[in-house]
């Protein structure tokens, strides 16, 4: 296959460190300038009666962690299977939610949006996504975490005992999902 404008760019971007330095620097950098001016946590001064962050410290101290960042190659490995590993899940999660939308009957001008207990799960789901994500890209001698708890997981897969507990689990669960009926109870059933 004959090699691409395209890719022999991105070729020389890879070899002049743009992938591996300058775009991990952006990203965290950016990252956390936008929590230390959401949080404030170097404080605001006040200009005119009005509130303002303290940009030049906020900018110092994120440019200094993004620094950081980027002169430890683990931390850039690292970042670089998140942000991939995270793009993948997000596309996942539109191509979800575009599938969802075409069984969808809209009934007003709002559109589609997943409301109540589907929303609940919804999260959960891409919440342990990018869990297993992180775990994944943190890596201990030969092992990333994930496969270490893998690992350790799998050693109690024969196991009665932890079946029993699984099942027990399994069962509580049921039985509360079952009995609750999301009324509170009366005065009387409280006696």
């Amino acid at each position: 296959m004959a090699e691409s404008t395209f890719r022999g760019t991105f070729d020389f971007l890879e070899k002049i460190g743009v992938l591996d330095v300058v775009l991990p620097f952006l990203l965290v950098f950016t990252i956390v300038f936008a929590i230390l001016e959401k949080t404030r946590v170097f404080g605001t001064e006040v200009i005119d009666g009005k509130h303002y962050t303290k940009k030049n410290l906020n900018s110092l101290a994120a440019f200094a962690i993004a620094f950081f960042a980027v002169a430890s190659s683990r931390v850039v490995e690292a970042l670089t299977q998140i942000s991939a590993n995270v793009v993948i899940l997000l596309l996942a999660s539109v191509f979800f939610l575009m599938l969802i939308g075409s069984f969808h009957h809209q009934t007003d001008e709002k559109g589609f949006a997943l409301e109540g207990p589907w929303k609940t799960l919804f999260i959960l789901i891409v919440f342990v996504g990018l869990f297993g994500i992180f775990l994944n890209a943190i890596k201990t001698d030969d092992k990333t975490w994930l496969e270490w708890i893998f690992g350790w997981l799998s050693q109690f897969s024969d196991n009665v005992s932890v079946a029993t507990i699984v099942l027990i689990g399994l069962v509580i669960a049921a039985m509360i999902y079952v009995t609750s009926s999301g009324k509170p109870l009366s005065p009387a059933a409280k006696t």
